[in-house]
């Protein structure tokens, strides 16, 4: 049997259709979908901006001048230098939706091109889900690729360097960062006070969420009666499991890292936690390439697509690509209200 000619005026017209109505829900299905990402999405911490040659924060570093005085005492106006910047650069992600000259000729019929381009773009999307949340926790290839958005391990440190300011040197800029070792469940919970404290003004600029792990989130669980054992009603009511610590909520991830900050196996049997202040540490997406997606290619076939490495032969390929793009970075401007507990195990 015949297979319909192909329409790329058709497909054209409903692929921008069908994405220009769907990008909204492409960006909900994305950062709706993981703990991290759910978090930064509903902390307001997930902000567009229009440009720039890089992404910056501004710093309040150290006290402003005040003093104070009596009746026709000189004021003492001197300039200080309270404020800096942190610089953050622009990273690039792409998820590909490939359509091959067959299957614009087995699905020429408006519905079946529609059902066919929601497939392809239910894979973008798992794509891009699992590669984003991967990076944000270091985790998403085995090692952190200098084109990934920042982790929550950089950018969540004693030491480093994220948005061009040493941590070592300007101890302002350094995250209470913890090597804790074998705890038993005692240990587990004095580390996390501790922590949660040194990254506190005096209770009230705090954390407001924790991440680890499967095993950590285990270990944790552990550690209370069944009596304390409670939630957050409305995250747990969006399909994330957590716990509660000093009324901050705990989330486990399955890309969350090892103790050692190596992507989590199945044999785990340490953690890190890190424990988020949303005023902080976010994202920052670019306005006009916000899960932007191109329109389709021309077909292949007619032009040369790459260059055989040993005979110098070419080669082409009958199909059509749509690239979705985003550009952004991971960012942090207060790490001092962030921190880290790495290399956690039961003793």
């Amino acid at each position: 049997m015949a297979l319909a000619s192909h329409t790329p005026a058709t497909w054209d017209d409903i692929l921008s259709t069908t994405m220009h109505n769907y990008h909204k829900t492409l960006t909900d299905n994305i950062f709706n979908s993981r703990p991290l990402l759910n978090y930064f999405m509903s902390n307001g911490r997930v902000k567009t901006i229009n440009g720039g040659i890089s992404i910056v924060e501004p710093i309040i570093y150290t006290d402003g001048q005040a003093d104070s005085y009596s009746e026709w005492d000189q004021v003492s106006v001197a300039p200080q230098a309270t404020t800096t910047a942190a610089q953050f650069d622009w990273k690039q992600l792409v998820a590909t939706i490939a359509i091959s000259g067959l299957e614009e000729a087995q699905n020429n019929g408006r519905e079946q091109i529609i059902n066919l381009l929601e497939a392809k773009i239910m894979q973008a999307e798992e794509t891009l889900k699992t590669l984003l949340n991967g990076m944000l926790f270091g985790t998403s290839s085995g090692t952190t690729s200098t084109n990934d958005f920042n982790s929550l391990q950089t950018l969540i440190d004693a030491t480093g360097s994220p948005g061009g300011i040493n941590g070592a040197v300007e101890t302002w800029w350094a995250s209470p960062d913890v090597s804790v070792g074998a705890v038993d469940a005692a240990g587990l919970e004095a580390a996390l006070r501790s922590a949660f404290n040194l990254s506190s003004d005096s209770g009230s600029d705090r954390v407001d969420a924790i991440f680890t792990n499967n095993w950590g989130f285990e270990f944790y669980e552990s550690t209370l009666t069944p009596q304390v054992r409670y939630t957050d009603t409305s995250k747990a009511n969006l399909g994330f499991q957590n716990l509660m610590f000093k009324n901050v909520p705990m989330f486990w991830d399955f890309q969350a890292p090892e103790g050692d900050g190596t992507p989590t196996t199945a044999a785990t049997t340490t953690a890190m936690y890190f424990g988020l202040n949303s005023k902080y540490v976010g994202l920052k997406i670019h306005s006009d390439r916000n899960f932007k997606q191109s329109p389709f290619s021309d077909n292949l076939s007619g032009s040369v697509a790459s260059a055989h490495a040993t005979s110098g032969a070419t080669s082409a390929v009958d199909a059509r690509v749509s690239f979705i793009t985003t550009y952004g970075n991971s960012t942090i401007r207060n790490r001092r209200r962030c921190f880290k507990l790495h290399t956690v195990s039961e003793a």
